[in-house]
């Protein structure tokens, strides 16, 4: 008896594949494929035939990266919201996805990972001779001073926050709190 449920001897891969009801024809395949890209590039959303849009009601073709003389299309609200038109991957680009000061949304206190990163670089910083910014009085170990000075909040590192969204807030250690 086999594992398979029967007695008979079990076949190669792919038995049975010549029955009509198992094959697709090629030209059906190509007919419906060119009538869903006729749907979309037509923007009709009715039935099968569904199409992304990039807000602006034009249908986008999910490998056409570059239409209406755009290399980036913006899909959803997360774009509109910061007020940006066109996010390009440049540093001009990187940079207006900050968000200001005062419209920042995420907690003011420092997360115990944060926390740990900023101290361990602070400590590598004061192990390779970076001015110490506290009194040291007599302590050699960088990570106690990193500790001191952050308790003092003379650390002078910035913490970057980024959002799902790929926007950021930057908060120094000086407004967070430990």
């Amino acid at each position: 008896m086999s594992d398979f449920g029967g007695d008979e001897p079990m076949g190669d891969f792919g038995d049975g594949e010549e029955n009509a009801d198992n094959l697709i024809e090629e030209d059906d395949l190509l007919e419906n494929y060119d009538a869903d890209n006729d749907a979309a590039a037509n923007g009709d959303l009715d039935g099968d035939h569904q199409a992304t849009t990039n807000g602006n009601g034009h249908g986008l073709d999910s490998t056409d990266y570059a239409q209406n003389g755009q290399n980036v299309v913006e899909v959803g609200e997360g774009a509109e919201a910061h007020g940006s038109q066109k996010m390009d991957n440049t540093v001009k680009g990187v940079k207006s996805k900050k968000i200001a000061s005062g419209q920042r949304t995420t907690t003011p206190y420092m997360t115990k990972y944060e926390r740990a990163r900023v101290l361990g670089t602070r400590a590598l910083q004061i192990s390779m001779n970076a001015p110490v910014l506290v009194d040291v009085e007599g302590e050699t170990d960088p990570l106690q001073i990193a500790i001191k000075e952050l308790r003092e909040k003379k650390v002078p590192l910035v913490v970057r926050r980024y959002l799902p969204d790929g926007w950021y807030e930057d908060w120094t250690c000086e407004e967070l709190i430990t």
